[in-house]
């Protein structure tokens, strides 16, 4: 090879990318991190807890120690940082659940047409991620909950809800209703109205009666563009919508949340934002291909971008308040 050539390392790391999800969804699937964390730190330790061959485990383990998430020492695992945070499941921050949706098949296939997504500049019907009740709504409610608990509590903390009087909040895709339960956790007098797919919104009423709030939430459900929100909300939360939908589609619904506020009503709006250059932060701006290959028309949209849809359907007084997580809470007044 040419002393010019440049390494061709990034192109069969990124080639053999799924190899890293299906890895991580192994060790996640057999309980590999917990396993460590609790003591095992032999392979064979770690397979008799893991009810796995030796063999299997080393190379996994092996593997995990080359991309970082294990450290190995003389034949023995540790955990890394990350995992020890986020992948053992005696950590509060555990988020093992977040692979039952982020790599579920329909999301996986999704991406089998990345070309021809590419090509239409949107995800076919048959990839289209918010089409009408689509089952994997329900998934996303039951796994992603435990990422939602920092941009849930923040929120909470921004809106001073615990020193309200009483408030009515509107829950917009409530999901698993994290965000508006958290609210109704904080005050007392809080009322929540979510609105979701019926579907979805029976797993945010089982964690509604878990968190004892259930006498104060109320469901909604239909489509977020087609039912009637009702008028004189204290509050509404718009949290991980808009991305998935054009600019024209965001700023239109968002002028009907507008109309369902009270005159001195709050908007919360939780995105991921990328910078202008719309290659950094990594995260929030590769998030833009997701939306490309599992939505008509969605985007990560820049800061820029959402301040003029929420100027354009009325709001104003915007304030951007940047999580330790990859997303970005967005705070406007009617």
């Amino acid at each position: 090879m040419s002393p010019t050539m440049p390494s061709a390392d990034v192109v069969f790391e990124t080639l053999y990318g799924y190899q890293r999800s299906a890895a991580l969804k192994s060790g996640i699937d057999l309980e590999v991190f917990t396993a460590i964390d609790e003591g095992a730190r032999s392979a064979a330790a770690i397979a008799k807890r893991c009810g796995a061959s030796e063999r299997g485990i080393r190379i996994l383990c092996d593997y995990f120690s080359i991309i970082g998430l294990l450290e190995k020492v003389d034949n023995t695992y540790q955990l890394a940082p990350a995992s020890a945070a986020f992948l053992s499941k005696r950590s509060p921050a555990y988020l093992g659940t977040t692979a039952r949706f982020l790599l579920r098949p329909e999301m996986k296939h999704s991406f089998e047409a990345l070309t021809e997504a590419v090509q239409r500049g949107g995800a076919a019907p048959e990839h289209d991620t918010v089409a009408d009740e689509n089952p994997i709504w329900v998934e996303f409610a039951r796994s992603m909950m435990p990422m939602m608990l920092p941009a849930a509590q923040a929120i909470a903390d921004l809106l001073a809800v615990s020193a309200a009087q009483s408030l009515k909040v509107l829950d917009i895709a409530a999901g698993h209703g994290l965000f508006g339960i958290t609210i109704a956790q904080r005050n007392s007098r809080a009322q929540i109205v979510a609105v979701d797919w019926k579907q979805v919104l029976s797993v945010a009423e089982e964690n509604a009666r878990a968190a004892q709030v259930q006498d104060r939430y109320r469901t909604l459900p239909g489509d977020a563009f087609k039912v009637d929100f009702g008028s004189g909300y204290d509050v509404a939360l718009v949290t991980n919508f808009l991305h998935h939908f054009d600019q024209s589609t965001c700023t239109s619904f968002l002028r009907k949340v507008h109309a369902a506020l009270k005159a001195d009503g709050k908007l919360v709006v939780l995105e991921f934002v990328p910078n202008p250059d719309r290659v950094s932060p990594p995260i929030p701006a590769a998030f833009s291909l997701l939306m490309l290959a599992g939505t008509p028309g969605g985007d990560a949209y820049t800061l820029a971008e959402l301040r003029q849809q929420l100027h354009a359907a009325g709001f104003r007084d915007l304030s951007t308040h940047p999580l330790r997580t990859p997303q970005t809470i967005l705070l406007a007044h009617r």
